[in-house]
């Protein structure tokens, strides 16, 4: 295959995936709007006190979904179909497995979570709602995660971006006519955001009515060793998602400790903006991972390079482009999220803003390679990125920075920490293109 034709593959699947990860992320960003403009600075805390339980249900789908996904991609590349099936069979016990645990949850234990938190009086009251629905639709999010993934990797990237940004513009909707002309609150926007999955279902659903699908579901013994696979593939996409949610329960706290109720709402603003820019990143590797995880597959190893290559310098154009809108753009992006015209709230998040996102380029290569290296079959380096940007480093360098600079420290824990991890992420792939050329990989 010529470079053109590699080129045109990657931005085939990079730019489908980019949009419906953009979409997807909305979910959460049209609650912070609209409750923002709805319920004030409390709705604004509540919704970011509860929202880390989402990354980890997002995470969880996403990691049966791109593990799964990725095992599917190598075996068909191999023209091993019943393997194939098993796979996705396989993720859809794991999911049924989380969707009952997260469903127990909801069920028995919104409250003394909420109040881990730190939240009280009204604030608690709107987190513990939002918590719970949230929590009880669990089982429409990972099942939708896992068939996106699949449907991605079944070489209809078109499909899954248009499941995507269907489900969140209707939440965007819905999130309207909720909270406003239905006046149902913090409730309104929660159930906005749960139905959201079921309609990228169904958005989903000709794929299989036309009877497109290459996987199918086989009722099979279960298979411990494959069931590890799927799990080992998909942790990565794990822990960016769930690194997500643990970093904004540690920071809302170092921030409700430094600035109060206020600290947290302006955080609220430049957490869930974060998610779209990291939605972003993660939208080019999931595209990247189905053409490399296939090329892989058929030891096609100039496409693979060539692929990772113009993911590279797409999150590199891109990083750019976010960070010059950010740096310029703070104080409007503040403004439109505070609908009471808070002072200190706009002073607070107008500043974070240009000192978290210095970020970009780290976070985007650390997403991308993470990805790189799950798709080829060696998760180990991946995990390790991974769990060292979401936990080992990020939590102790958010409580030392903000010791030693307070607010400022804490915005500048997640630049610190992408550098730093990008720093090993680049002697991992030194090291392993070494080996790969010596032939020992």
């Amino acid at each position: 295959m010529r470079q053109s034709s590699y080129f045109r593959e990657f931005v085939r699947y990079a730019s489908f995936n980019v949009m419906g990860m953009i979409g997807l992320s909305c979910y959460i960003l049209a609650d912070t709007f609209f409750v923002s403009q709805g319920l004030g600075a409390n709705g604004l805390t509540a919704l970011n006190l509860a929202i880390p339980i989402y990354s980890f249900i997002h995470g969880s789908g996403l990691m049966i979904g791109m593990g799964g996904g990725t095992q599917y991609s190598i075996q068909k590349s191999q023209n091993e179909h019943m393997a194939a099936d098993r796979t996705f069979t396989h993720a859809v016990y794991l999911a049924a497995l989380f969707a009952a645990f997260f469903v127990l949850v909801g069920l028995f234990l919104p409250g003394p979570i909420v109040s881990l938190f730190g939240a009280q009086g009204v604030v608690f009251d709107m987190s513990k709602t939002y918590l719970q629905v949230i929590l009880l639709f669990a089982p429409a999010f990972l099942l939708n995660n896992v068939l996106l993934c699949f449907v991605r990797n079944d070489g209809a990237p078109q499909r899954s971006m248009a499941a995507m940004i269907g489900g969140s513009l209707s939440n965007v909707v819905l999130d309207w006519v909720f909270i406003f002309p239905c006046g149902m609150g913090i409730f309104g926007a929660v159930l906005a955001t749960g139905l959201a999955p079921i309609i990228s279902i169904l958005i989903l659903s000709p794929h299989f009515i036309r009877r497109k699908n290459g996987f199918h579901f086989r009722p099979c013994r279960v298979n411990g060793g494959l069931l590890g696979r799927i799990l080992s593939s998909g942790v990565p996409s794990l822990v960016t998602e769930v690194s997500s949610g643990v970093v904004m329960i540690a920071f809302n706290a170092i921030i409700l400790r430094l600035e109060g109720n206020v600290g947290v709402a302006a955080y609220g603003v430049i957490a869930n903006l974060s998610l779209v820019v990291i939605a972003i990143y993660t939208g080019i590797a999931q595209g990247i991972q189905p053409i490399i995880s296939r090329n892989h597959g058929r030891n096609q190893h100039d496409a693979v390079r060539a692929t990772l290559r113009y993911a590279l310098l797409a999150m590199l154009v891109i990083s750019v482009l976010l960070y010059a809108g950010v740096l310029f753009g703070a104080d409007g992006i503040a403004a439109l999220f505070n609908s009471e015209n808070n002072e200190r709230l706009q002073s607070i998040a107008a500043e974070g803003l240009r000192l978290y996102f210095v970020a970009c380029p780290f976070a985007g290569f650390n997403v991308i390679l993470s990805m790189y290296f799950t798709s080829i079959d060696l998760p180990r380096p991946a995990h390790i990125l991974s769990i060292l940007r979401g936990f080992v480093v990020i939590l102790p360098m958010a409580f030392v920075l903000s010791y030693l600079g307070q607010i400022r420290g804490v915005w500048c824990a997640f630049p610190a920490t992408e550098l730093l991890v990008a720093i090993l992420g680049l002697l991992f792939f030194a090291y392993i293109r070494k080996k790969q050329r010596e032939g020992a990989v």
